[in-house]
């Protein structure tokens, strides 16, 4: 089965070189592209792709929005934010946006086609700049990590899935429970350690090797 892309970008020329990249790749379909945020908006509704390579810099509103809101409608859709920012804060707020991975557009072609594959499998994906900004954010503010009480087994299963990008319907069908209990679960969870961001809980699930990126 091909994984079906929409690539986001303003810029024709990247998106001609981005499509030429992925055309090789038997596993991977690009089946829309847009230059804008409302343009992505209206060719997510009409093609419904697996993943969306998401620019953050559009011209008409920005990539993290327009990842917000693809992902309030369509939440099993996974984006992968592609561009020129290594920001911390570009990092951590397109983690709170929902986005699954993170690359900048130096990076080689077949770390592209990696990163889509295991997002595309529910995984996450951060450059190495992004990694390296996350694990000294664990190093550099202890503080903002509460080991809190320890969490039972199924919470840090829970927790595990949430770090990795899972929304509450994705981790419900992965664990066999109801969306319900898994509800109860991130609650339970964010009471427990004080943390209450997507972000906080990855870098908390970084901290104690729950997941690696």
């Amino acid at each position: 089965m091909s994984i079906n892309v929409l690539l986001v970008d303003d810029h024709k020329i990247i998106r001609d070189g981005l499509s030429a990249i992925l055309k090789c790749e038997e596993d991977i379909c690009i089946i829309a592209e847009a230059g804008s945020g409302q343009e992505a908006l209206n060719k997510v509704k009409q093609s419904i792709p697996d993943v969306v390579v998401m620019d953050l810099t559009l011209p008409d509103m920005g990539g993290m929005q327009v990842t917000r809101r693809i992902l309030a409608q369509y939440p099993e859709i996974k984006v992968l934010v592609l561009t020129m920012l290594l920001d911390e804060t570009c990092v951590f707020e397109s983690l709170e946006a929902g986005a699954r991975g993170y690359l900048v557009k130096d990076c080689a072609a077949e770390e592209l086609v990696t990163a889509i594959r295991l997002i595309y499998q529910g995984k996450p994906y951060f450059c190495t700049g992004c990694q390296e900004m996350m694990m000294k954010r664990c190093v550099d503010n202890p503080e903002t990590i509460n080991t809190g009480p320890v969490l039972t087994k199924r919470e840090m299963e829970v927790l595990k899935l949430i770090a990795q990008g899972l929304n509450t319907k994705e981790t419900a069908y992965e664990l066999g429970v109801s969306t319900k209990m898994i509800e109860a679960h991130r609650m339970h969870i964010r009471k427990k350690l004080g943390l209450h961001s997507i972000a906080q809980l990855t870098t908390y699930a970084l901290k104690n090797r729950l997941i690696e990126v």
